[in-house]
């Protein structure tokens, strides 16, 4: 009995064992976290309009076609202008121009897929750099960034944006870069008190006693505890960028012609007296759904994630 045990013993590899347990409980505690946002009705309708948009997004080509060079510019029917919805072949209608309706909400979708993800990664990551930066090293260089970040929020988002889009010209591409320079404050904002709240806790403490240099209490211990407010407050900027984008083109500060909502409200807005609200109408209630089905799944996650909320 004894050889048998001894056998059995020595074939677990201890080095494995304690790997395979925390990884598993890391995917256990994922899991968890996904089942408690599921439990959210108002988040789940958030997911499935989100996922509609993806695939709308994704499959664009195959839905509507694609007008070539440029898929963004909706093509013409010069034939049917301001035709209702139903009518001529035309299911959403179409604009003053001949430009189906239908074709620019779904490649909208897709532009403003492209918009709030460009956007938000890229100030999310700048925001981290600059944040972490302030909050590791403290002192005057703490006290220099956090000045800047100062005075970027002290300018309301939507007038700097606007302010940086009118001088740069009516661009797409400015659009993104103007929501850039103006999101990423926010985000270094939020790291930093989070990475100071870290720093002060006993498992950070005992990491720097056992000798472990500071960029990896920062990448082991410090980043990872401090990264889920960034995480909420990314999924409610996917809503704010197309709000705010939105509203750039809307008052000409996109291409003439561009799939995008926000210049397909402003196409249409002068056919409202007229009787033609489909333009304008669809328009606004793909962006409207958007920035809700974002707010909801950020509120979610946020009611989750968060141990000060009393949502749970």
């Amino acid at each position: 009995m004894t050889a048998v045990t001894g056998e059995h013993s020595s074939s677990i590899d201890p080095n494995t064992t304690p790997r395979r347990s925390a990884s598993s409980v890391r995917w256990a505690r994922r899991l968890e976290v996904f089942r408690e946002v599921l439990r959210n009705p108002l988040t789940v309708i958030g997911f499935v309009i989100i996922i509609l948009f993806l695939l709308m997004a994704i499959f664009a080509p195959l839905l509507v076609g694609a007008n070539e060079p440029d898929p963004y510019q909706s093509p013409r029917d010069w034939a049917n202008i301001d035709v209702p919805p139903g009518e001529a072949g035309h299911v959403l209608g179409t604009d003053s121009t001949g430009g189906d309706v239908l074709y620019g909400i779904v490649w909208g979708s897709r532009l403003s897929l492209q918009l709030s993800l460009t956007v938000v990664i890229s100030t999310l990551v700048i925001g981290t750099i600059v944040g972490s930066v302030a909050a590791m090293r403290g002192g005057r260089v703490d006290n220099f960034l956090m000045r800047i970040v100062d005075v970027f929020l002290a300018i309301p988002e939507l007038i700097f944006a606007l302010a940086i889009a009118a001088v740069l010209g009516p661009s797409f591409r400015n659009i993104i870069l103007a929501l850039a320079v103006v999101f990423w404050v926010k985000y270094a904002r939020i790291i930093r008190g989070e990475i100071i709240r870290v720093k002060q806790t006993d498992y950070v403490a005992a990491a720097k006693v056992v000798g472990d240099s500071t960029w990896n209490v920062y990448r082991k211990d410090v980043l990872p505890n401090a990264i889920t407010p960034m995480v909420v407050q990314a999924t409610l900027d996917m809503g704010n960028v197309v709000l705010i984008g939105a509203a750039l083109s809307y008052i000409g500060l996109a291409q003439a012609g561009l799939t995008e909502w926000g210049a397909m409200v402003s196409a249409g807005q002068s056919g409202i007296l007229a009787g033609q609200w489909w333009v304008s109408t669809f328009a606004g209630l793909a962006i409207l759904l958007w920035a809700l089905a974002f707010n909801l799944v950020g509120d979610g996650l946020r009611d989750v994630l968060d141990p000060k909320t009393e949502g749970r």
